[in-house]
């Protein structure tokens, strides 16, 4: 079963000679935005960083085939329910609750990307204290950014009231944090979150 979470990102071009230095990018490792991350959890967890990690999908299986005693094939599933946010755990004694997304738009990131029960699930972990955010990754431009879920309600609601349906990428650029990639920790979010802390903590 596949989780709704992006395309791959296109692999390095082939026929490159072995003179061609090839720089180190999100594309040419072929992973996705949640893969990254979940990479970077577990680099987070081994060195006491944080303890976060990706959310369950309730399913609920209707249909199992057994074609061998020591195999069992899942021919039918559907989802329980909606789902909420792709991670979630500890970070510097905070409770922190983020989704992830990718987009292969290079000017904006289309707010179709995001669902209601979502920004709900977001809305309520503010309102009680935790922190939640959503980390976009552009994939044509291989820049990732962390941004606030306050920035995404203001786009979310008003799309409701005839504004645009999406955020323009010059507005997370400036808005958001920058996350740079490093070899260990590949989506390496915990510098963005503490700048997010601290201005959190500021108003």
């Amino acid at each position: 079963m596949k989780y709704p979470n992006g395309k791959r990102s296109a692999n390095a071009k082939k026929g490159s000679t072995p003179l061609q230095q090839k720089k180190t990018t999100f594309s040419n490792r072929g992973m996705t935005l949640e893969e990254d991350i979940s990479v970077t959890n577990q680099y987070y967890l081994e060195s006491q960083i944080a303890v976060v990690h990706k959310k369950p999908t309730p399913v609920q299986i209707v249909n199992v085939d057994y074609p061998k005693r020591s195999a069992a094939v899942i021919k039918e599933a559907y989802f329980k329910q909606a789902s909420t946010t792709d991670f979630n755990g500890v970070y510097r004694g905070k409770y922190i609750d983020f989704e992830a997304k990718e987009t292969r738009n290079k000017t904006s990131f289309p707010l179709s990307n995001v669902h209601q029960h979502q920004i709900d699930h977001m809305k309520a972990v503010d309102q009680q204290g935790g922190i939640s955010f959503m980390i976009i990754k552009f994939a044509p431009l291989e820049e990732v950014y962390l941004l606030p879920s306050k920035q995404l309600f203001i786009f979310w609601d008003e799309q409701w009231k005839g504004g645009r349906k999406s955020i323009p990428y010059a507005f997370i650029k400036k808005e958001g944090y920058h996350i740079p990639f490093h070899f260990q920790a590949r989506v390496d979010y915990a510098a963005a979150l503490d700048k997010l802390i601290s201005e959190l903590e500021e108003n």
